[in-house]
């Protein structure tokens, strides 16, 4: 009461009644359910019957696997945990028994997991388009090329360490004709057709996020259906487990809306933004301060926790600068990527460690070569931001 005179219950009760009840909000249930669903299907095993044939050639072997199996996996689910979870149960008996180096296999799939984020359907553009009122198709839109030239630094890295790396001795796969491989690659169809109804309905402007979320939940069900694992049990545990993340990011998003309107009754997010100009950093001097800024907040936040808490404040700043938001979502969501394999708390080095019953030490040395990485891919959005930018502008102007 020190800053308005306004009742504090009515405020708090308008402004989360505001906050959960937007229409572009029901997408998020709708996604997390479908990657629920796809979760508990034969999924991770058909992509690597599938995707094994065609990357066991490339320098790295089938350690590509991880990082093209998480890169469509995350078209289709939106989520970190999900991603690293049906993927690596999967890839990591199948690599270990082919003698690839450990920390290699650990290594790319803790930081292949987090394309989950970056690539549509991504949880985290979603809260981020929400949080600061933006087009969530255009940030879809905006998080292709980027998250494929984050896999593609990924698959460059394997590629070098395995042409440097003195301990290099997986076993040789056979080898399989062209015929071969060919029928192998009917194993991809069914998350491929997914992916183009899904994706290709938005791009297409057949659909929004949100009806492309339903029409993604129907096809995983089908697709679970076909596989003969759609049971009453994984349909009611799909959907419990949907209801739980969604409930925990809804309230996160209804705390994270008062403590914005809050802040902006005390005017310390335009204070802080007017101190940001008094100081005349360059754009470049900005992103770098937020830059290190997001990754220490990574040590104790999750991604989404990170960019809802933070917006009231950062939002009026990058504005301020003239940056443009969309880009903006997509460094965001680089940087709290990051924060998935940051000890103490990264979620997907907690998972990793149940998985392979390996001390968490090594697993973050495991990954610290990914999280470079993905420090390096921010600089590359700032030298070059139509990686982000050219698709959303493209099809705005093709609309």
């Amino acid at each position: 009461e020190l800053f308005t005179s306004r009742p504090v219950g009515d405020t708090m009760v308008t402004t989360i009644w505001a906050s959960s009840s937007s229409w572009t909000l029901t997408a998020l249930p709708l996604f997390i359910w479908m990657g629920e669903i796809l979760y508990r299907t034969r999924l991770s095993e058909d992509m690597f019957k599938g995707l094994s044939p065609w990357l066991g050639r490339l320098p790295g072997g089938l350690v590509h696997t991880n990082i093209v199996g998480c890169t469509v996996f995350a078209a289709v689910s939106g989520s970190s945990a999900a991603t690293l979870t049906t993927v690596g149960k999967m890839s990591i008996p199948e690599l270990r028994a082919r003698n690839y180096p450990e920390r290699l296999v650990i290594g790319t799939l803790a930081g292949a997991a987090t394309l989950g984020l970056m690539i549509p359907p991504s949880l985290a553009l979603i809260v981020y388009g929400v949080t600061v009122n933006e087009s969530i198709t255009q940030l879809f839109f905006a998080g292709v090329f980027p998250g494929l030239v984050l896999a593609l630094m990924f698959m460059a890295y394997v590629a070098i360490h395995a042409k440097l790396s003195k301990d290099w001795n997986p076993k040789a796969d056979p080898g399989m004709s062209l015929a071969e491989k060919l029928r192998n690659s009917r194993f991809l169809l069914p998350v491929f057709c997914l992916i183009f109804v899904v994706i290709g309905s938005m791009y297409t402007g057949l659909a929004t996020a949100t009806e492309a979320a339903a029409v993604g939940v129907i096809g995983g069900l089908a697709l679970a259906a076909s596989q003969g694992s759609l049971t009453w049990a994984t349909f009611t545990e799909s959907l419990m487990g949907a209801t739980r993340t969604s409930a925990m990011i809804a309230l996160i998003l209804a705390g994270a809306a008062f403590l914005k309107l809050a802040m902006g009754f005390t005017g310390l997010p335009r204070a802080l933004a007017d101190m940001i100009a008094d100081l005349e950093l360059t754009r470049f001097q900005l992103l770098m301060a937020l830059l290190v800024f997001y990754i220490i907040l990574g040590m104790f936040l999750d991604g989404i926790s990170s960019v809802v808490l933070t917006m009231a404040v950062v939002e009026p700043m990058v504005r301020d600068a003239g940056i443009d938001l969309i880009w903006f979502g997509i460094f965001v969501v680089v940087v709290v990527e990051m924060a998935q394999i940051t000890p103490p708390i990264g979620f997907n080095l907690f998972v990793l460690q149940g998985m392979t019953n390996h001390e968490m030490g090594y697993i973050t040395r495991a990954a610290l070569p990914m999280f470079l990485i993905m420090v390096l891919m921010c600089f590359v959005l700032i030298a070059f931001p139509e990686i982000a930018l050219w698709l959303p502008e493209t099809m705005r102007q093709a609309g």
